[in-house]
């Protein structure tokens, strides 16, 4: 069902090198938005620090990254742990630079009907888009400020369309995500004073391995039958919005950007 960025050709936006001078951090860069996003903005001048747990991944990607000339650090790390990701941050000061561009993309989806009492799956879904959230936040605010006091620094956050809209068995996730979105105003309010420009991406239905993990059978077919019915987006979509947001002027902060395939009405 999904693609990799490696077969998407898309139109890019922007050119040269933009973010030259950048050191960026995204996690969930082993699959999907974060991958495809990780690799456009080194190409796009950035030092890029890779975190998510399947190292394998992050290896190629790694590679992927250097062999067209990029800057880049595999770094295996799971963002629910807290001490671990405390400990890459340390890390990723020490090999790369100060951070000025975090994508806080590390997330799960796993839909399910509420009486089916998923417990587990809410458990995960809570640990990783919300607490996996806040850790990546401790572990980089700080930098965040400081960078902002010489140049432009971002804090840009994967929510969802799900966040804002009411669907059928999405109700934890799309809590998680709605928390999301709210943290991302909250925090705009309070860096923003400081220069950090805080964003929330919220796309639609997206090609990439997520729907994969949702193990309630309805849920899924109704996945697969939007993927096969409309043009949805592709990881490579995120990617260049991600990339147009830490782009623009240092006074310009494109807070909440809503994003979705043309042909999506629900």
């Amino acid at each position: 069902m999904t693609q990799t960025t490696e077969h998407i050709n898309p139109a890019h936006i922007l050119a040269g090198a933009p973010l030259s001078g950048r050191v960026a951090v995204v996690t969930g860069a082993s699959s999907g938005i974060g991958e495809a996003t990780a690799e456009r903005l080194a190409g796009l001048g950035a030092k890029v620090a890779l975190l998510a747990r399947r190292g394998e991944r992050l290896d190629a990607l790694e590679d992927r990254i250097r062999a067209r000339g990029g800057v880049a650090l595999a770094l295996p790390t799971d963002v629910v742990d807290r001490e671990a990701l405390l400990a890459t941050a340390d890390r990723v000061q020490r090999e790369l630079g100060e951070v000025d561009l975090v994508f806080a993309n590390a997330g799960v989806q796993l839909i399910s009907s509420i009486v089916d009492l998923a417990v587990e799956d809410w458990d995960a879904q809570i640990d990783l888009n919300v607490k996996g959230t806040m850790n990546t936040v401790q572990a980089f605010v700080r930098s965040l400020v400081s960078s902002a006091e010489r140049g432009p620094a971002d804090l840009i956050v994967t929510s969802s369309t799900a966040a804002v809209r009411h669907l059928e068995r999405f109700q934890v996730y799309s809590a998680t995500k709605a928390y999301q979105a709210q943290l991302t105003r909250l925090l705009r309010m309070e860096l923003g004073r400081s220069k950090v420009r805080v964003s929330a991406i919220e796309p639609g239905m997206v090609d990439t391995e997520l729907p994969d993990h949702v193990t309630d059978p309805a849920a899924s077919q109704l996945m697969a039958d939007l993927i096969k019915e409309i043009d949805v987006l592709q990881p490579a979509d995120i990617a260049e919005t991600v990339a147009f947001i830490a782009s623009v002027p240092r006074h310009v902060n494109l807070a909440e950007v809503h994003i979705l395939p043309t042909e999506q009405v629900i």
